[in-house]
């Protein structure tokens, strides 16, 4: 049975998707991706908007709100400074980082609220929030996979290149140049999808209340392989490292993620695939 989760979860997916586009013109001044993540956290602003003044004509005084209200009204200043800022200055890295910590305040508030009905009739409310968390991952994790397989490309391109040993398959791959944009953008995806995964995994613990799951494996490894692609894009928009060594890193930073997918999920106490 379908019940007003359904809003917060489509508020949380719209806020996910804008911070992939403000992330985007972060690492590389884009235009058209500032519109979009503008417009798509515009929206955000929109409808948490009119679900204040719904609580607030239906409450009729502030006095009346509850706590879960109160720091929803945290998480749309969030939005609102953010947009003040993005509309004034140029500081994409700001407006990003607070509306990471803005993202998980609202999904925080809404998985919290007392009496909130799951979407799905079986499911509990963490259930919900489990699948936001997993939905996430998962896309985060199929663009590090994108992206390993471009640095691979790239890697026997240039040592093809390198070694002049041409051949008609090397005709049917993309140049050097696009092999490794197209690593880059996907890790541009991949690294905040991870962050907001992370993001939520902190507001799943807080909620179960077991503090200890911080230490897990899965989560402690985790921010690892999050390091690691970070450190990436410091190699190539900071340091502008060469090519190859970027691709290498990228590979190496893979490896990093399958350990964590495959080894750490054995001794995680709350993320057992098998």
């Amino acid at each position: 049975m379908v019940t007003q989760t359904w809003l917060y979860d489509v508020i949380l997916y719209i806020y996910a998707l804008s911070l992939l586009f403000y992330f985007s013109d972060f690492v590389g001044p884009n235009r058209s991706a500032k519109r979009m993540g503008t417009g798509l956290l515009s929206f955000v602003w929109v409808l948490q908007t009119a679900y204040l003044i719904y609580s607030l004509v239906t409450h009729g005084k502030l006095s009346a709100f509850s706590m879960f209200e109160t720091l929803f009204i945290l998480s749309w200043l969030l939005v609102t400074v953010s947009l003040i800022v993005n509309r004034f200055f140029r500081i994409e890295l700001f407006v990003f980082l607070v509306n990471v910590f803005g993202f998980a305040t609202f999904a925080l508030n809404v998985f919290s609220r007392p009496g909130l009905a799951p979407t799905l009739a079986h499911w509990n409310i963490n259930d919900e929030l489990l699948f936001i968390h997993i939905t996430l991952a998962i896309s985060g994790y199929a663009a590090f996979v994108v992206s390993a397989i471009f640095s691979g490309m790239y890697l026997f391109l240039h040592r093809k290149l390198k070694e002049k040993q041409w051949s008609q398959q090397m005709l049917r791959l993309p140049s050097l140049e696009n092999t490794d944009r197209y690593a880059f953008v996907s890790v541009v995806i991949g690294a905040p999808l991870l962050l907001l995964t992370l993001s939520l995994g902190i507001v799943w613990i807080a909620l179960e209340g077991d503090f200890m799951l911080f230490f897990d494996p899965k989560v402690l490894n985790s921010w690892f392989v999050l390091l690691a692609y970070i450190f990436y894009l410091f190699q190539r928009l900071v340091m502008k490292a060469a090519g190859n060594r970027l691709a290498l890193w990228n590979l190496a930073a893979f490896v990093i993620t399958l350990l964590n997918f495959l080894l750490a999920n054995q001794y995680s106490n709350f993320h057992q695939w098998y």
